[in-house]
């Protein structure tokens, strides 16, 4: 069974992700409930969870083994009775681990969360080497054993799960190997992954500021790159560099152990390519990959058009990294958190009023954890959490127009997970590749309507210009860190990495989409060293790419159908991942396979940067 812990959590881009600055925080007290999982780690309902799911996986594993691989496969009716227990049992296990990750997202100081999260992840650890003979007995099934459970009625609900998992049979190693990997991520890479993040929450980097040295968070410093001030940007830019150079060697341990490991399990499970595994999950072929990346490299002149328009507002000759993020010089109201609920409530409403009854769900019923406060980890996400509770969302809210985004953006995975609920925990998470489907479409329905809102050809341009670099940060520079991770790998199979190896891979990568146009400054180099997808999802970047340019793709699809495209597209959130990307897609009328998918949703950001080019003009 796959460990599914990593895509119980969506999360924006690091870079998309708009930093606290607590003394403009506007969104005091916007804390979550999580009762409705657990109300502590003391609630009576946690240990006798975990007493049932420990007594339960014993139990299943009692009464199936033996059952499944079988000469003409299982009858279609014990299959049926089986994933039913099946899918209760994890639910129950990852319901607690769900409660403990979320209690640590929330503040990874305070005492006893590190603890919970570990026996959350020993108790799923523990379920998994029970019940791990159930998923390899029917995937070592010959076809024609399996066929008769895959096609009948008992297990219609799971049908593209019992499907999808046999695509594993060449990757899938005996029994007792699948247990040994199991048992050792407790202590390898998941013990890695929760290092990583708690050196990462721990770091301080010092910005001078007035002539006064601040120590910050991760999230306090990277908000001033948004600074309209270049002394301010840059002395973030710098103490950001600095607190990254001072913080090197742990992480630089960390990433190299984790890619190794990556590698390791790579080849023991016979995949050709370090990236192939992913691939995989995601239902893709690594030849459509290609593609995807391939037209988006081919498009990097877009990014460098849209940075040389971005001088020419900022009236600068040259424009640093530090530069990239500044605010075009017209001032965009800020908004307070209310009024960031009024604008998403109503975008989504009008769009569909399920989909915004589901918004007012989060908004009302305290799933969103929106106050920036010490202790409390940096960017933002949606956790599915399990079918038989619901999602909740994360974030730091400051008040910029840039945190709405975020907002839209998170509920949307939230109204995505809400509809999927249904298809039980086996199929309601899609592939990496169209997670963020309904996250980026709504941003677009934010995004137009804060435009239409406008009068102001400046506020407007602004806006448009925040809206190119988000989708900018979200397209090719997902494409950019790819290619890092390529590079990693690659050279990580040879030898252990030194930071200032690591420094060379990162500028390598950056530099094409780049070009001559932005300045890599020399503290640059080391920005790969935060960057959390490396350590807990290896080869995760590329599907914000794929998923921003498919949501432009059905943007561009709903303007020209209007009204008869909104129960399509609540129909394809409501499938989950009950299909294969390529069949969902398919329902909105697109071709994944078609040559110029790519280019059309291209096409969009190219449309995007002429409007904003002919309104610079203007003023």
């Amino acid at each position: 069974m796959e460990d599914t812990s990593a895509q119980m959590n969506s999360t924006v881009p690091a870079t998309a992700d708009p930093a606290v600055e607590t003394q403009t925080n506007q969104a005091t007290g916007v804390r979550w409930d999580l009762g409705d999982l657990f109300t502590s780690p003391d609630d009576p309902r946690l240990g006798e969870t975990e007493q049932w799911a420990r007594a339960e996986a014993e139990a299943f594993a009692r009464d199936y083994r033996g059952r499944i691989r079988v000469e003409g496969g299982p009858a279609p009716e014990l299959m049926a009775e089986a994933l039913h227990r099946y899918e209760a049992l994890l639910d129950a296990s990852y319901k607690i681990h769900a409660y403990a990750y979320l209690r640590h997202a929330a503040d990874t100081t305070a005492p006893g969360v590190g603890a919970l999260l570990s026996r959350s992840q020993e108790l799923i650890t523990r379920v998994q080497t029970q019940i791990m003979f159930f998923e390899l007995d029917w995937i070592a099934l010959e076809d024609e054993a399996a066929r008769p459970a895959l096609e009948s009625n008992q297990c219609l609900r799971w049908r593209h799960f019992l499907r999808s998992s046999r695509r594993y049979r060449p990757h899938t190693l005996t029994e007792p190997e699948e247990i040994i990997l199991a048992e050792k991520q407790v202590t390898g890479g998941q013990a890695m992954r929760r290092l990583f993040d708690e050196v990462n929450s721990s770091l301080t980097y010092p910005v001078e500021l007035d002539g006064k040295v601040r120590e910050m968070t991760q999230s306090e410093a990277l908000a001033l790159l948004y600074h309209p001030e270049r002394g301010v940007r840059r002395a973030a830019h710098e103490g950001f560099s600095q607190g990254l150079r001072e913080g090197t060697h742990v992480p630089t341990f960390i990433l190299n152990t984790t890619v190794l490991d990556h590698a390791v399990n790579s080849r023991l499970k016979k995949f050709e390519h370090p990236a192939d595994s992913r691939h995989l999950a995601n239902e893709i072929e690594r030849q459509s990959v290609e593609a995807l990346m391939q037209a988006c490299e081919n498009h990097y002149g877009l990014v460098q058009d849209y940075y040389r328009l971005k001088g020419r507002l900022l009236g600068l000759d040259t424009l640093y990294d530090y530069d990239r993020y500044a605010p075009v010089q017209f001032h965009v109201p800020e908004c307070d958190w209310p009024e960031a609920c009024r604008i998403v409530r109503g975008a989504y409403h009008d769009f569909s009023p399920r989909m915004g009854e589901i918004v007012a769900e989060f908004l009302d019923r305290r799933w969103v954890d929106a106050e920036p406060r010490p202790g409390k980890r940096g960017g933002a996400f949606c956790s599915a959490t399990v079918p038989s509770a619901h999602p909740y969302i994360r974030m730091n809210y400051t008040g910029k127009m840039n945190d709405v985004m975020t907002l839209a953006h998170e509920l949307g995975h939230g109204v995505h997970q809400r509809l999927a609920q249904p298809r039980g925990i086996l199929q309601n998470t899609t592939p990496l590749t169209v997670a963020e489907t309904a996250s980026v479409f709504g941003e677009m329905l934010v995004f137009q309507r804060l435009i239409r809102s406008q009068q102001e050809p400046q506020v407007r341009l602004a806006l448009l210009c925040r809206k190119l670099e988000d989708s900018f940060a979200t397209v090719f520079r997902q494409i950019t860190l790819t290619r890092f991770e390529e590079l990693l790998h690659a050279r990580r199979a040879a030898e252990e990495l030194s930071a200032e190896q690591l420094d060379e891979l990162w500028i390598e990568a950056n530099r094409p989409m780049h070009g001559e146009v932005v300045h890599l400054t020399e503290g640059y180099r080391r920005w790969w060293l935060y960057i959390s997808h490396f350590v807990h999802t290896p080869f995760y970047c590329y599907a914000y790419s794929f998923g921003e340019l498919l949501v432009l793709s059905l943007w561009k699809r709903y303007q020209e159908e209007g009204a008869p495209f909104v129960p399509k597209y609540v129909e394809l959130l409501e499938a989950g991942g009950s299909d294969t990307p390529h069949d969902l897609v398919a329902r909105i009328g697109l071709d994944l396979n078609d040559p110029g998918f790519w280019d059309a949703g291209l096409s969009v950001l190219r449309e995007f940067l002429e409007e904003a080019q002919e309104l610079a003009d203007g003023i």
